[in-house]
C-alpha cells in the first residue's frame, strides 16, 4: 500500500489567547482529525492560526502561524489544502462588531484561493446587526461542510436564508475530548489541594465543588449573589470544599478571588487553582469534582463529558442552548440570580450525583460519539480528492 496522502489544513479560531475553553476546542479538533484521518487513510497536517504561534506549536506539536499578520495569514492559506473555521462562538457580534468580519474574511480569502472550507461545530450568534446576514449566507453557501453545535444556531442560519439541508447539528467538539491516560483528576497540580480533593462522591472526608466564574455585570451583582449561595452550601455541608478553576487567564483568576474574598470565614475552604494551561489538565481538574458550578460554557461541557453534574449560570444564550441538550436549565442568570434557590439546586445535584449521572448517561454518550462527525466528514472529503 502507498503512503497516505498528506493534506494540509489551516485552522481558524480563537486560539492562542489563554482561554481554556477555546484551547479545548482546538485540542479536540486536532485529536478528532488525527483519529478520523487515520481511520480513512488520510494524513492530515494542521496549521493553526494563533495569536501566539510559538506557544500553540509547543503545546500541541503542530505548525502554527500568526492570525493577525497579513503575510503569515496569506502564506498559510495559499499553502493549505483547505481551511477549517471553528469551533466556538466565532460568528457573534455581542463582544465586538469586528469579530464576524475577521472570521468571515479568513473564510472568504481561502475561498478566493480556491481552497475547500469547512465550518466546524460553530455556535452562531447572537448576530444583532442584520447587515452581516447576507455576508454569512454567501460565505457559508460556498463551504463544503457546515456543522453547528446546537439547533438554535441552525435556526439562526435559516433566518439568514441558508438552506437547512446544508447544515448539520453536532455537539460542541469538546464533548469528545478525552482525559489523558495518566489523568487522575484532583487538585495536585494546583500546589495546594492534595489528593483528598479528588475523593469519590461516596467518601465523606472531602467533597469537591468546582467553580468557574467570569466578570460580566459591571456592579458584580451576579458574583455577589453566587458568593452568598456558596456560603450557604459550605455552611450546610462541612465536608465540601470549593475548587475555583479560571478558564480565561488572567481575568478569571481575578473574578475567582473576588468571590473567595466574599465568603468570609468559609474562604478557608476554597482554593484557587493556578497555572493550568493545557485543556486536558483542566479537564482532569473538573473530572475530580463532585459538582461543577459554571459560568464558562466549556466548564459545563467538561463536566458533562466526565459525568459530573453541573449548575449553570447563564450570561449568554450558548449556556442555555448547551444545557437544553441535556434536558437542563440554568439555575440563575446574570440578570436574575436568586441566591437561595441557587443554593438549593446545587445541594440537590451534589447529593444526587449518582442519580443524575445515571439519568444523563445515554444523552452524554450520544453527544460524545457525535462530536467526531465533523472530522469524519472532512476526512471523507479528502479521501475522495485526487492527489
Amino acid at each position: 500500500m502507498g503512503q497516505a496522502p498528506v493534506v494540509k489544513i489551516a485552522l481558524s479560531g480563537y486560539y492562542g489567547f489563554d482561554n481554556s475553553g477555546d484551547e479545548a476546542v482546538l485540542q479536540s479538533i486536532l485529536l478528532a482529525l488525527q483519529e478520523q484521518g487515520q481511520a480513512q487513510g488520510v494524513q492530515i497536517e494542521p496549521i493553526v492560526l494563533s495569536a501566539n504561534p510559538a506557544k500553540t506549536s509547543a503545546m500541541y506539536g503542530v505548525r502554527a502561524a500568526h492570525r493577525m499578520r497579513p503575510g503569515d495569514l496569506l502564506r498559510t492559506l495559499r499553502e493549505a489544502d483547505g481551511l477549517i473555521s471553528g469551533g466556538g462562538s466565532l460568528l457573534q457580534d455581542a463582544t465586538s462588531a469586528k469579530t464576524i468580519p475577521y472570521y468571515l474574511a479568513v473564510l472568504k480569502l481561502a475561498q478566493m484561493f480556491g481552497k475547500p472550507t469547512f465550518v466546524y461545530s460553530q455556535g452562531i450568534g447572537p448576530v444583532n446587526r442584520p447587515m452581516f446576514f447576507g455576508w454569512i449566507r454567501s460565505v457559508f453557501k460556498r463551504c463544503a461542510v457546515v456543522t453547528v453545535r446546537d439547533q438554535e444556531s441552525a435556526d439562526l442560519l435559516g433566518q439568514m436564508r441558508l438552506p437547512q439541508e446544508r447544515i448539520t447539528v453536532v455537539p460542541d467538539p469538546v464533548m469528545g475530548l478525552p482525559l489523558r491516560a495518566d489523568a487522575r483528576g484532583g487538585a495536585g497540580s494546583s500546589g495546594g489541594g492534595g489528593s483528598d480533593a479528588a475523593a469519590p462522591a461516596s467518601g465523606r472526608a472531602v467533597r469537591t465543588v468546582g467553580v468557574s466564574v467570569r466578570f460580566w455585570n459591571a456592579d458584580r451583582s451576579e458574583l455577589e449573589a453566587l458568593a452568598r449561595s456558596l456560603a450557604l452550601l459550605l455552611a450546610a455541608r462541612p465536608e465540601v470544599r470549593l475548587r475555583f478553576l479560571p478558564f480565561h487567564l488572567p481575568s478569571d483568576e481575578v473574578a475567582s478571588q473576588f468571590v473567595i474574598d466574599r465568603l468570609g470565614d468559609h474562604g478557608a475552604r476554597a482554593e484557587l487553582v493556578r497555572g493550568i494551561e493545557h485543556p486536558q489538565d483542566m479537564l482532569a481538574q473538573v473530572a475530580g469534582c463532585d459538582l461543577l458550578i459554571g459560568m464558562r460554557l466549556h466548564s459545563l461541557i467538561y463536566a458533562a463529558s466526565q459525568f459530573v453534574p453541573m449548575v449553570g449560570i447563564s450570561y449568554d444564550p450558548k449556556i442555555d442552548q448547551f444545557l437544553h441538550r441535556l434536558g437542563m436549565k440554568a439555575a440563575a442568570s446574570t440578570s436574575a440570580f436568586d441566591a437561595d434557590k441557587f443554593f438549593e439546586e446545587a445541594l440537590r445535584l451534589l447529593d444526587g450525583r449518582d442519580q443524575w449521572a445515571a439519568a444523563s448517561r445515554a444523552a452524554i454518550e450520544a453527544l460524545k460519539a457525535q462530536a467526531q462527525l465533523p472530522a469524519q466528514r472532512i476526512a471523507a472529503f479528502y479521501k475522495k480528492q485526487p492527489f
